[in-house]
């Protein structure tokens, strides 16, 4: 048997964590055992825990008691297989846990990607079960492993906002402001907005003092705004606001700023999540949760199955491009590193130009 590390985090108490080393069980029939050589932090991954019991985050990967396995992307090698279909040697992208080593069940196999079919996932959203067999893709997309995982994910839920917007028709709204824009879904968003020749938005971005000079490099706003600036903002323009912060208080002063111009208001994100709250009784148009799967559903019937996630994919690889000289990204090895990160990650320490990249194998298991 392998020996496995896990990562898991007390559902009530995000801030509690504990490092679980065991043996993974023998494969039944049709199970593959795969290495996870490398996978991404990022805010995604608070949102994720924060909305686990919400979505079901939680259920993906499920651990004992108050306890949970936060699901992360990432790139994993199979090293030993019972399904005929997915032989040892393969390399895929997906979702996993924040761990060593992770047990699948593929079916619906195809040259290029399968759906995990175990039986815990199949109420679950059928987005997060799909894998990619990234050895059958073309070179161009292997040679962005990194980016795949700290950023496609990311800038994936950016274009289904984008998208999401137009096929609202933008709420009527001139302008669309970003709360926490040096966030990655958040400046992916604000990048097709501002880049689309088809779109006269204008695009504001909220940020911290600490992260307005990447915001501003990164030339995706019509105008930067930091935080406690609401005021400066002209409350007779009809607006969209995005919140990818999750913080209550930006949401309250916006609301209460703009009155009956804010004509829709989308909850995405957590960066902020202590802040976290869902105001009720503000003017304007009330707080709404954006749920991604089920906008691609939509998109799914209207454009054919696969259609929004290869658009998402395309946008998704346009954006890594022009940023990636702007990013840094550092690894972390080991539990204790992550365990560190992870709190990092919760207090929001981390600024939008650094990505983490994690791998809990072990030396000589060959981590990336």
């Amino acid at each position: 048997m392998t020996h496995r590390t896990e990562l898991w985090v007390e559902r009530s108490d995000l801030r509690s964590t504990k490092v679980v080393r065991n043996e993974t069980p023998p494969l039944n029939p049709g199970q593959v055992l795969v290495a996870i050589d490398k996978f991404a932090l990022t805010a995604n991954n608070v949102s994720y825990a924060l909305s686990g019991d919400m979505i079901g985050y939680w259920g993906f990967f499920p651990a004992a008691g108050p306890w949970g396995k936060v699901p992360a992307w990432g790139c994993a090698d199979v090293i030993e297989s019972r399904c005929p279909e997915l032989p040892a040697g393969e390399r895929l992208w997906g979702f996993f846990p924040m761990a060593s080593h992770a047990v699948l069940q593929p079916g619906k196999v195809r040259a290029d990607q399968f759906i995990d079919v175990s039986a815990h996932r199949r109420e679950l959203p059928g987005l997060y079960n799909l894998y990619r067999r990234t050895l059958a893709e073309p070179e161009a997309i292997q040679q962005f492993e990194n980016e795949r995982c700290l950023l496609f994910p990311l800038f994936a839920t950016s274009f289904f906002l984008y998208d999401y917007l137009q096929y609202r028709e933008l709420f009527g709204a001139s302008q669309v402001l970003i709360g926490s824009a040096s966030s990655k879904t958040g400046f992916g968003l604000a990048k097709l907005l501002h880049d689309d020749p088809a779109l006269t938005v204008r695009v504001i971005g909220f940020t911290s003092p600490g992260n307005r000079e990447f915001v501003e490099r990164l030339d995706c706003c019509d105008r930067v705004l930091l935080y406690g600036d609401e005021a400066q903002l002209d409350a007779t323009v009809p607006s969209a606001y995005v919140d990818m912060s999750g913080d209550s208080r930006l949401t309250a002063a916006l609301h209460k700023h703009l009155g009956d111009n804010m004509k829709a208001s989308i909850m995405v994100g957590a960066t902020h999540w202590q802040q976290q709250g869902r105001p009720e009784g503000l003017p304007g148009a009330q707080p709404e949760f954006f749920f991604a799967p089920g906008h691609i559903a939509t998109r799914e019937q209207e454009w054919g199955p696969g259609v929004p996630m290869a658009k998402a994919m395309k946008a998704s690889v346009t954006i890594a491009a022009g940023v990636r000289d702007l990013m840094t990204v550092d690894w972390l090895r080991g539990a204790d590193a992550l365990q560190s990160a992870w709190l990092d990650m919760l207090d929001n320490k981390l600024g939008g130009n650094h990505g983490l990249m994690v791998s809990l194998l072990d030396e000589e298991d060959g981590n990336a």
